[in-house]
């Protein structure tokens, strides 16, 4: 079951980004991110009522769902997206693959988890294969403060993501389901963009264009409501840094659909980056296990 969510995952996150890019036009960014969150957190709230998901939350779960809603629905994506303006998507893209990294480390000093070397690989290897696929943006890209202002957002996204799984991780060792979670946090997070978005007198304005209204409905449907809920899932069933890995390999559906709808070209290191992200999951994936299981019949022999 967790390899099935793992790969539904990585097709639901891939698509995203080219509904992400649809996004971009009239309406500001933050009203964006809003109208996708509050759509998901209103549907999260009626299937939730209507099917009882819905647990009874205890007072001080609140400040942690809150938490959770600032650090995954709300400052990693206004740094994300706002990074965009500064630097490429790719290079955006290979900061955020480093998410398993920063899980990894955060998950040893906030619950002494433990990493294998084979972890380690994988991820090198997969960084390697994902800077090849996007070589393209490093060879476009200056060294200038745009450049380290849109670095320096992506690493802020990225941190607090992985703040954001930490946090999932505590919730869920309180007893609280992935989907009564996703449904507060969300709703947290929507408070903080729409305070965000009064302060400064941003206007609600709505772009009727096909584009932007179809990605829309995907990004708070199957990336949100789905999305989130099935990622906090496998971070409860795999582990936080082993989870985050998915965005590592997001990019190559990204790119497929950049191919499809946008005339993305493949070129040899887009294509050996793409076998050397699959190498590296299947090295940081691979089960311990499998390795000792494989001493004792050399033994044996």
């Amino acid at each position: 079951m967790s390899v099935f969510l793992y790969v539904l995952m990585i097709f639901i996150w891939g698509l995203s980004w080219i509904a992400i890019k649809w996004q971009q036009g009239d309406v500001a960014t933050l009203v964006s991110i809003f109208y996708r969150f509050a759509i998901a957190a209103l549907l999260l709230c009626v299937f939730g009522k209507l099917f009882n998901k819905l647990q009874v939350v205890k007072a001080h779960h609140h400040v942690f769902l809150a938490l959770q809603g600032l650090c995954l629905f709300c400052f990693n994506f206004i740094a994300f997206y706002y990074a965009t303006h500064y630097i490429p998507s790719g290079l955006t893209a290979v900061i955020m693959a480093s998410a398993p990294i920063f899980n990894a480390l955060h998950g040893k000093l906030f619950y002494q988890t433990q990493t294998r070397v084979y972890f380690w690989v994988g991820m090198l290897v997969g960084l390697m294969g994902i800077s090849l696929m996007f070589v393209h943006d490093f060879e476009t890209a200056t060294l200038s403060r745009e450049t380290f202002i849109g670095m320096a957002l992506s690493l802020l996204g990225t941190w607090c993501f992985s703040i954001g799984n930490m946090i999932s991780i505590r919730n869920t060792r309180e007893h609280l389901q992935p989907y009564t979670a996703t449904t507060y946090a969300i709703f947290y997070g929507c408070i903080a963009l729409l305070m965000m978005i009064v302060f400064q007198g941003i206007p609600f304005t709505v772009d009727v264009n096909y584009f932007y209204l179809g990605s829309l409905a995907y990004l708070a449907i199957p990336a949100s409501v789905m999305g989130f809920t099935l990622y906090l899932i496998l971070v409860d069933r795999i582990g936080a840094h082993n989870a985050a890995y998915v965005l590592v390999l997001t990019p190559i559906i990204a790119l497929i659909s950049s191919s499809l709808f946008e005339g993305y070209q493949w070129t040899p290191y887009s294509t050996f980056g793409l076998i050397l992200i699959l190498i590296g999951n299947l090295i940081a994936q691979w089960k311990v296990v499998y390795f000792r299981q494989i001493r004792k019949r050399l033994a044996f022999e």
